[in-house]
């Protein structure tokens, strides 16, 4: 589905709320451009009304002007049957008016000359008597036509009123279904990421997933706030514009609507170049953010080992390309959007000028000023949605692009969440000539098989890559193994959901990883089920009263983002507290004591000696004194079983274990 319509799909979720908006600016568009019909009716009906023709009257009323001792009132304002005198005119010369006890044979190029009216059209002459009327006595001619007048700037200021009112409506309702848009599709990505399968992680930068979640959505939300409402905007000004030159003038009109192909012909190449832009632009955009997200995470590194100036290079040169490619569009904006829409007004006022001048103006055929007036003033708005579109190009472009972006990362192959539920396991674990490679055809794991019963402690020691983790990795379903199968009491685990078999197994990292909140949110990870009283005992459980003691808060104390205040026996505490609380079936310890103090170990050895009753334990260890009292060991080496027994066994049979024991205890000898 294309980008455009899977954007439209989401704002139909709000559809009440936008058509609402879509019905507050149709109103407020018709009362706005109501303003140049209501100014054209002013100047023609009323201000220029006083050259319609007059008639003596006898009746006395407020619409009757008298003049040289007798009354007179314009033809509009006679009621049906009330009797009219003789007919007179009062006609503008230049800046003076005059008043004619006649009517015109025809009208055209007016000049006065003692007391004269001479005019003149093509070959036709004619000649009137006229009088000059004075200040005080022109006022009264116009004192009939204030009244009308009054009303029609009233209508017009209550019109600007309503349009205000309801533009601020449809700015309010049309932001409001952004902004919904956009929880509901963050929501949606961030819903997504956590469907996503680990290994999409192995491939993709957090930086950049960031950046989708963010960035790119943040300008989608543009598209709904500010593009979208300045195309609804000017399609609908254009329409009524459009609507109300025709009724002026039909044949400029028909001119104007050149401007739509132009229009959109223009849109179509400056999409071509604007979008190949704006591709690069988020790609970069999330290239930083990737960046700088991994240069704050290493920042301890990058500064105990003196890097600052490789690293500021590298973002160096990312952020120059992003430069780059802004200048370039920024280039693309500045030399054609306001340039085109300054050409295109200029085009129309020439065939304006063209066609008033030409032909309008002449005395063959007479435009009223109030018409000239409208039509300059409809022609001066036409352009304001044209600039509204033409400027909201790049904002479209780069919409469009960050939603191509959101929606490619939405496309992404994800793991259904199942809600389905089993009573607790037993525990039994079996691998069954398993073989699993990160890449297709390169295997880590070879003919793996083993079986660990119920109750039992299964450690796992070999060399950096040897297979440990990947085993581990395989047992929590972050991958599925390519070869034979593992089954737990006998099902096979790929048959159950993955949420249904991790909900009976806990897992604490080498590097345990702690959340914002407290040392208790980081156990529970606020999990209703698991009260503070089971929280209090897995840590009580794993020894962390002791070490926690002295903290002000006790178990309340703050942690903040990955618990970068606490230290590494600490953060393991947590880490083991969050998964004995959880009262796991199966427990994986993945070298979990390898960064904890001798003390600390102590403590946790103690406690791991009741906390592995009832549950089957798997431990990677690279200290190999801590796993003296498994029931099974397992030696494995580039990704296959060499050797397998209890440590006495293994010892006796002196192969690599004992090898590898006896280089630790006598490094340790040696160090002692």
């Amino acid at each position: 589905m294309k980008v455009g319509r899977r954007l439209i799909n989401y704002a139909l979720f709000y559809k009440k709320i936008i058509i609402a908006a879509l019905f507050m600016l149709t109103i407020s568009v018709v009362t706005d451009l109501a303003g140049p019909f209501i100014a054209k009716n002013i100047i023609d009906q009323h201000i220029l009304g006083i050259e319609s023709v007059w008639y003596e009257t006898a009746a006395k009323g407020d619409k009757a002007v008298s003049y040289n001792g007798t009354f007179y009132k314009r033809e509009k304002y006679f009621t049906k049957g009330e009797e009219k005198g003789e007919k007179v005119r009062i006609l503008q010369v230049g800046i003076k008016f005059v008043f004619i006890e006649d009517d015109l044979e025809f009208d055209g190029k007016r000049n006065l000359k003692d007391s004269k009216l001479f005019i003149s059209k093509g070959k036709k002459q004619a000649e009137y008597p006229a009088k000059i009327i004075k200040g005080p006595e022109l006022l009264a001619f116009y004192q009939p036509e204030i009244p009308g007048i009054f009303k029609l700037l009233a209508l017009y200021f209550g019109l600007l009123v309503v349009s205000a009112v309801f533009q601020y409506g449809e700015h309010f309702f049309l932001k409001k279904s952004a902004n919904r848009i956009i929880q509901k599709m963050r929501e949606d990505v961030f819903h997504h990421i956590q469907r996503l399968p680990v290994r999409y992680f192995d491939k993709l930068p957090a930086g950049k997933v960031v950046a989708r979640i963010t960035n790119d959505t943040e300008a989608i939300r543009e598209l709904y706030v500010t593009v979208l409402a300045a195309f609804f905007t000017s399609a609908i000004y254009i329409t009524g514009i459009y609507s109300a030159l025709f009724i002026l003038n039909a044949k400029l009109a028909a001119i104007c609507l050149l401007l739509l192909p132009i229009l959109y012909i223009w849109i179509l190449i400056y999409r071509k170049y604007a979008s190949r832009y704006n591709r690069v632009i988020r790609s970069r955009n999330s290239e930083i953010n990737a960046m700088v997200n991994e240069s704050i995470q290493g920042m301890n590194i990058i500064q105990a080992f003196n890097r600052e100036q490789e690293t500021m290079k590298d973002f160096e040169n990312l952020n120059h390309g992003h430069f780059t490619y802004q200048n370039k569009l920024l280039n693309l904006n500045a030399l054609t959007g306001h340039n085109l829409v300054g050409i295109l007004r200029n085009l129309v006022f020439v065939a304006f000028i063209w066609y008033f001048g030409g032909q309008a103006l002449s005395p063959e055929s007479v435009i009223s000023l109030g018409m000239l007036y409208a039509f300059v003033d409809y022609v001066n708005r036409l352009f304001q949605p044209v600039q509204g579109i033409v400027n909201q190009l790049a904002n479209l472009e780069t919409a469009l692009v960050a939603g191509e972006r959101v929606f490619k990362l939405m496309d992404e192959p994800g793991e259904n969440v199942s809600p389905e539920r089993i009573s607790r396991i037993k525990g039994n674990v079996t691998f069954e000539n398993v073989s699993f490679g990160y890449k297709d055809g390169e295997y880590v794991l070879k003919n793996i098989q083993f079986e660990a019963k119920p109750g039992e402690t299964v450690a796992l020691v070999g060399h950096t890559g040897s297979g440990k983790s990947s085993i581990m990795n395989l047992l929590f379903r972050y991958y599925d193994c390519q070869k034979g199968q593992i089954l737990i009491d006998g099902k096979d685990i790929e048959c159950i959901p993955r949420q249904t078999i991790r909900q009976h197994m806990g897992i604490v990292l080498q590097d345990p990883y702690l959340f914002t909140g407290t040392i208790s949110s980081n156990v529970s990870l606020n999990d209703p089920s698991i009260t503070s009283e089971k929280v209090e005992k897995a840590l009580r459980d794993v020894g962390a009263e002791k070490v926690f003691k002295n903290l002000e808060n006790g178990f309340d104390e703050p942690v903040i983002e990955k618990g970068s205040t606490l230290s590494s026996g600490q953060r393991q505490l947590i880490s083991f507290a969050r998964a004995l609380a959880f009262n796991p079936a199966i427990l994986i310890l993945d070298e979990a004591t390898s960064s904890i103090d001798t003390e600390t170990e102590a403590l946790i050895q103690e406690a791991m000696d009741v906390l592995k009753k009832g549950r089957t334990t798997f431990i990677i260890a690279h200290r190999l004194s801590t796993i003296r009292n498994a029931d099974q060991i397992l030696v494995l080496d580039r990704g296959t079983i060499v050797e397998r027994g209890t440590h006495d066994e293994l010892m006796a049979f002196k192969g690599k274990y004992y090898q590898m024991y006896e280089l630790q205890v006598g490094s340790t000898d040696m160090a002692g």
